[in-house]
């Protein structure tokens, strides 16, 4: 069509007038002869109707569709742009966070408040602290997963806690690490108003190298190590001896009392019929499972007619527990002043001597 088209206006400009002096009369539209405007004729409708088809004249109707479109693809960026910082700055803590090898589901599943709430910036240099103190990968994903609050805290609130360790509490430099991955919860504790209070606590009732038991910095004092001596005060220890256990075994600060110590001690005294002054002497005995330890060796004992002490019965293993049981049920019956003599032996007293 093309062709054709340029063909045709090509013979129109060449092509002579038949009157070369037509320019030089006042000649009206309607002089010029036939053979002028036949072309004319046939040009203008030639040009309308094949233009018409062309690729050139129907652009001029899509261009009324170009605002539409436009206009359907405008709305969207206003609506997304408000959430997309966010998404972005979430995302790019989540990669950095697998980059260092932590569990990122868990993080999104249980502590994504924290990874919100925390900065990038912040989360890097916190980790960059602690890749410092030489932490391993291993012992690095088990602190965040013990306390994901670190990703909240800055080294400048990091750093007193370290400083508050090494010159008040005198753990040892080469011990830091052991101290944070046993109480990853010390580094986010405020020194003012927990630290330093619970330290001079445990150094008040007598507690030595407190640096031998840091994990109870943490406690509150008046939440936690409070209640459990004022407890044993109520069953019916004197404050000094019950003062006396918590010194002679500090663990027990970290015991519930109604999930532990209450069914332990009723158990000793309902079942058992010991005296509690046993438990001032071992106070160790809260440590033990009530029931993969305590009541089975109480019940092996009572069935042999034995009475071991508390110590004897519950720290030796189950071999030489075993093997003493053997030795005592295979022998004579043991003198009265044995430790090993149960009231419920039935020998008549005149075998046994003093």
């Amino acid at each position: 069509m093309e062709d054709t088209l340029l063909h045709f206006l090509s013979n129109i400009k060449t092509s002579p007038l038949p009157y070369p002096q037509a320019h030089s009369f006042p000649l009206s539209h309607h002089d010029y002869c036939p053979a002028l405007s036949c072309p004319r004729t046939l040009h203008f409708p030639t040009l309308s109707s094949k233009t018409n088809t062309a690729s050139l004249p129907p652009k001029p109707f899509k261009t009324p569709e170009t605002p539409s479109i436009s206009s359907h693809h405008t709305p969207p960026p206003p609506q997304s742009q408000p959430h997309e910082p966010p998404n972005t700055e979430f995302q790019e803590k989540i990669l950095y966070l697998d980059s260092v090898g932590l569990d990122i589901f868990s993080l999104i599943n249980h502590d994504r408040p924290f990874i919100l709430s925390a900065s990038l910036s912040n989360i890097k240099s916190i980790i960059d602290l602690l890749t410092s103190m030489n932490f391993t990968p291993q012992e690095f994903r088990r602190i965040i997963s013990m306390c994901p609050e670190i990703l909240t805290s800055t080294p400048s609130t990091v750093t007193p806690v370290i400083t508050f360790l090494l010159r008040e509490a005198r753990v040892n430099g080469s011990d830091l690490k052991h101290v944070i991955n046993r109480r990853p919860r010390l580094l986010v504790s405020s020194v003012k108003y927990c630290l330093r209070p619970t330290l001079y606590f445990l150094q008040s009732i007598g507690l030595e190298e407190v640096k031998r038991h840091t994990y109870l910095l943490s406690c509150s004092v008046e939440k936690k190590l409070l209640p459990r001596i004022q407890y044993f005060e109520k069953i019916g220890f004197a404050y000094k001896d019950a003062v006396s256990m918590f010194r002679r075994f500090p663990q027990l600060f970290n015991y519930s009392i109604k999930n532990n110590i209450e069914p332990k001690l009723n158990y000793f005294v309902v079942e058992m019929g010991r005296d509690l002054k046993e438990l001032k002497e071992f106070p160790q005995y809260f440590s033990f499972s009530l029931e993969n330890r305590i009541k089975p060796r109480h019940q092996c004992c009572v069935e042999k007619g034995l009475c071991f002490p508390l110590h004897t019965l519950l720290k030796t293993s189950q071999e030489e527990f075993m093997s003493r049981i053997d030795v005592c049920c295979n022998s004579s019956v043991p003198l009265r002043s044995s430790p090993l003599y149960s009231v419920n032996c039935d020998v008549d007293s005149s075998t046994n001597t003093e």
